[in-house]
């Protein structure tokens, strides 16, 4: 594991907010952080917040929980005076959503010529986050209409245009949820990840909603061998911003693919030899990433991440993915 490679990273790029003071529970400061090109990062709103800026509007990647949307509008008054265009919404949870209402207000639809002098940002999803947010779950109750995505694409991708850049959107089948959507900035070079991955814990599988590991390494590949260049040494080129946590780049995203390869293989393994889920978990599969990854704490620990990855591999031993609905 990379470990001593963290800390250049970050200041390649200049992070160095968190979005919350664990120790004190304090709101932790709200930065600016330019990542490159057009593109920038807000820090310390709940969730990251990617910000492409150019002559013609400025387009969010996801905006944050509402209470942040004041103080979020605030940081892009600091990148550009221009009207927001678009928010792309990359999964479904409130901290990437909630501020979707806010935020747009006031913005530049963009989308088509008959709506020009609507007052709005176009919201940008899947229809299976549209979906899930017009819906009640046991995890929280339906998101207001204002939040809803007011376009969506129901296909694998989608391709829109803005400050003179394109930006390819597209769609795991099922990743951290059935609802995400993955945003390059193609002439910058970022990648806008969302919950794929967060180089501080296990990913979360929200397997109600339609998450998998399997979806979840299918398209760490593909940003890590497809998508993603490294400039020197494995170093830099491509950037990608996770959901929370440090900007990355190849390197990252592919240790941390491969991590997740080999316990899944492990508990696959173990699976396979009949053993229980308390079993496996006494066999602590994880132990020699835990001091990196893993969690005791918090809605999402170790053994959280072990049951699903146990639940999955149980419901399908082959390996291939078959996503809850």
């Amino acid at each position: 594991m990379r470990l001593a490679w963290g800390p250049c990273l970050l200041a390649a790029v200049g992070i160095c907010a968190l979005s919350q003071d664990e120790s004190t529970g304090r709101r932790a400061e709200i930065e600016v952080l330019h990542v490159k090109a057009n593109v920038y990062l807000i820090a310390g709103a709940g969730a990251n917040i990617t910000v492409q800026a150019g002559d013609q509007a400025v387009v969010l990647v996801d905006s944050g929980p509402a209470e942040f949307s004041d103080d979020v509008r605030e940081a892009i008054r600091k990148i550009s005076t221009k009207p927001i265009g678009y928010i792309i919404n990359t999964t479904v949870d409130r901290d990437h959503t909630g501020g979707n209402e806010a935020l747009a207000r006031g913005g530049f639809f963009m989308l088509t010529s008959a709506n020009q002098q609507r007052q709005t940002a176009s919201i940008v999803g899947h229809v299976n986050l549209l979906n899930r947010l017009n819906a009640t779950d046991g995890k929280q109750r339906a998101a207001t209409a204002g939040n809803w995505p007011t376009d969506t694409y129901d296909g694998p991708d989608w391709k829109l245009y803005a400050n003179d850049e394109p930006l390819l959107l597209e769609h795991p089948a099922a990743a951290h949820t059935d609802s995400d959507t993955v945003v390059f900035f193609r002439r910058s070079d970022v990648i806008s990840a969302g919950d794929l991955f967060d180089m501080t814990k296990y990913p979360v599988i929200d397997r109600k909603r339609g998450g998998s590991l399997e979806g979840i390494l299918k398209t760490l590949n593909h940003i890590s061998l497809d998508l993603a260049v490294p400039k020197e040494n494995e170093e830099a080129g491509t950037y990608i911003i996770p959901g929370h946590g440090r900007i990355c780049d190849r390197y990252d995203v592919a240790i941390y693919r491969d991590m997740l390869t080999i316990i899944r293989d492990r508990i696959q393994d173990m699976v396979k030899r009949g053993m229980s889920l308390d079993a496996v978990k006494a066999a602590r599969p994880t132990y020699d990433y835990d001091g990196e990854f893993g969690s005791q704490t918090g809605p999402w620990t170790t053994a959280t991440f072990i049951e699903a990855v146990y639940d999955e591999v149980t419901a399908n031993p082959e390996g291939k993915a078959k996503p809850n609905k």
